[in-house]
């Protein structure tokens, strides 16, 4: 059972990995100064009522 476990966390690091190499860009960080979360992004709500 031990060795189910070990391979389910080394699958799950390398699918986590994988991801964060073929991701096009973090927007943790924005230049506009604006970072998007929770799926509402400031700048476009910022852009709209303007």
């Amino acid at each position: 059972m031990g060795k189910t476990v070990v391979s389910a966390f080394a699958f799950a690091i390398v699918v986590i990995l994988s991801a964060s190499a073929f991701a096009p860009r973090s927007v943790a960080h924005s230049s506009k100064g604006c970072t998007p979360a929770y799926g509402v992004d400031p700048c476009a709500i910022q852009a709209l009522a303007e």
